[in-house]
Parts: structure tokens; C-alpha cells; sequence
């Protein structure tokens, strides 16, 4: 097993679920979400409070798999906060590096359709909207085997610092960027010499790198980064390490609850499998059943599988065509 940190942030997430209020509807030419009307009081079906943040999600999978998980973030001293940290000791999750500002936890309600699983998130990211205050000398005391990185919310100045010191102490890094991040492009470009593993969607990959189809896409990011995986939702993903390229469908077809925390679900899911000494194939394969697995469930965290679960064989097809 190996020692792992996620950095990323911590936020509680309130579940506002139903039926027939959260349907979306065409409003000129644009898909509004919800048919509410404003002054009207309006009875969900179902409220649910969990944990969420790509940096505990992250955390729970690396837990949950078995491995010694550390987690980087910032969590504020009120109830929030204090759920946050009962659910992570309940998972096995080392909270001892958590620093708490002042101030409030982060807080996300989420308006989900239960009929078709789509949803809007309204996010107060409270003491999650900032990360300066982490403190990247704390790997000398962790001296982890890997850093799994998710959005810092653009803060390229502590990415690097992160970065420089796990390059120095021989600790890998998985690095999940968000949208912050890929707005500051030149920034971002740079910090990619210090990443050993990258994670995007397609519409992020696109934004970095020209190219419409997977392919292209994962050619010119591999130029930066020696392990690449670009994700494409219900088409799949594709990945590459330099020695094999694989493209992959879904795990399975699965009835979608809801979508929060896929993301987290394959890149850790993936790290999980690999840092465990799996090939690169099988860490694929298992990314893409924890997605499957945690869409079937309300929250980020509910669905995430531990390492003794039995995989089925899926879609996935070795790319010769591609060298690099």
C-alpha cells in the first residue's frame, strides 16, 4: 500500500432532491433548470446532507482501497466542519494536516432532478476558496508516495510550491486542474514538467491543446506530461503511458442518480489501483467502475469501491497506431 496526500478542497454539500420541481425546461433556446416560480414555497421530496470536495473525495477512494490517506485542505471550526471531519475519521482518512482558518466551511446545495439525474450546484466555497495558507513543507513530514492535486482555485503560485516540493522529496504527482487553473494556460503549460500523471475531460484537454477527436488531443498533451488520461463522459476515455495507449468505453450502463464526484472517481479511482503496484490497464479499468459505481448513488462518496471488489471484463481496446 502506499502513502498518499489529496490536496483539494472540503465542502459540505446539501441535497435538495425531487421529482417533478427540478425539471428542466426550454427557455429561448436555452435549457433553464427548474420550474419555479419566484415567492412560491415548494415541497421536495427528499434532503440529503453529505461530503464533498474533490479533496476528500479523492481522500475516501485512496482510504477505502487501503492505502495510508492524507488529506491537504481547509475546513473552518462550525457544524460544517465538523461533519466533514466525522465522516473522514469514520473513512480512515489521516485529518491531522487540516488547517482551519477562519471563517466558514464551504457549503454546495445541489438541485438535483431525480428523474434524469441532472442537477445545479450553487457553491459558497468559504474557507475551500483559498489555499495560501497550506503549507507545502508539511511533505517533509509526510514524505508521501503520491500527491493527488485537484483545483486550488487558480492559486498557481502554491501549485508550484506543491509541485517543487514533491519533486524534491522523489514524491509523483497526479494533478486534476479545474477551470481556474486552464485560464491561466501559460501558467498551467509550465507547471506540467513537475506532473507525473495528468487528468481532463475532453472540453478541458480542448482548451490546452488543438484537437477535436481524443486522439489528437492525447498526442499533443503527452508532449508535456508522460502519463495522460482525457475523459468523455458516457463515450468513455483514453489514456496513454508512453509504452501503451488504450481508449475505453464505460464500465457499464448504469442508471445515472447523480453525476457529482465522477471525475474524482475515475483519477482517484485510478491512482488507487496503480500506486497498488496494478498495470496500467487494470488501474484504467477500475477508474472506470468506481464512475460507474458512484453515479448509481446520491453523493460523491457513497459508490466508491474498495479494492476487493470483483471487476467484470469491459470495453477497452489497445491503440497500436499511436507512438510515441
Amino acid at each position: 500500500m502506499a502513502r498518499i496526500v489529496s490536496v483539494g478542497s472540503a465542502l459540505q454539500d446539501i441535497y435538495l432532491i425531487d421529482r417533478d420541481d427540478f425539471a428542466g425546461s426550454e427557455v429561448a433556446g436555452a435549457s433553464i433548470f427548474g420550474r419555479m416560480v419566484i415567492g412560491d414555497k415548494i415541497d421536495i421530496d427528499r434532503i440529503s446532507y453529505e461530503v464533498g470536495g474533490g479533496g476528500t473525495n479523492a481522500a475516501v477512494t485512496f482510504a477505502r482501497f487501503g492505502h495510508e490517506s492524507i488529506l491537504l485542505s481547509n475546513i473552518a471550526q462550525d457544524a460544517a466542519g465538523e461533519a466533514i471531519l466525522a465522516c473522514l475519521d469514520e473513512e480512515n482518512v489521516d485529518t491531522g494536516f487540516i488547517s482551519f482558518p477562519r471563517g466558514k466551511t464551504g457549503c454546495s446545495v445541489i438541485l438535483l432532478d431525480a428523474k434524469k439525474g441532472e442537477r445545479t450546484i450553487l457553491t459558497h466555497r468559504g474557507v475551500s476558496g483559498k489555499f495560501s495558507n497550506l503549507d507545502p513543507s508539511q511533505l517533509n513530514v509526510i514524505h508521501p508516495d503520491w500527491i493527488y492535486v485537484t483545483s486550488l482555485r487558480g492559486d498557481m503560485y502554491q501549485l508550484l510550491a506543491l509541485f517543487e516540493k514533491a519533486h524534491a522529496l522523489g514524491t509523483k504527482v497526479m494533478f486534476n486542474p479545474g477551470e481556474k487553473e486552464i485560464s491561466e494556460l501559460p501558467k498551467l503549460i509550465g507547471l506540467l514538467s513537475d506532473v507525473d500523471v495528468l487528468l481532463l475531460n475532453k472540453r478541458e484537454a480542448a482548451k490546452i491543446v488543438p484537437g477535436v477527436v481524443l486522439t489528437e488531443l492525447l498526442t499533443h498533451l503527452a508532449a508535456y506530461c508522460p502519463t495522460v488520461i482525457i475523459t468523455d463522459g458516457e463515450m468513455g476515455s483514453i489514456a496513454t503511458n508512453h509504452e501503451e495507449v488504450y481508449r475505453l468505453g464505460v464500465y457499464e450502463q448504469v442508471r445515472m442518480r447523480d453525476s457529482t464526484g465522477a471525475g474524482d472517481a475515475f483519477g482517484a479511482g485510478f491512482l488507487a489501483a496503480w500506486a497498488d503496484g496494478q498495470s496500467f490497464r487494470e488501474a484504467l479499468c477500475f477508474a472506470a467502475a468506481n464512475a460507474a459505481s458512484v453515479v448509481t448513488k446520491y453523493g460523491a462518496k457513497a459508490g466508491i469501491l474498495t479494492r476487493t471488489v470483483d471487476l467484470h471484463p469491459m470495453p477497452c481496446q489497445l491503440i497500436t497506431e499511436i507512438k510515441f
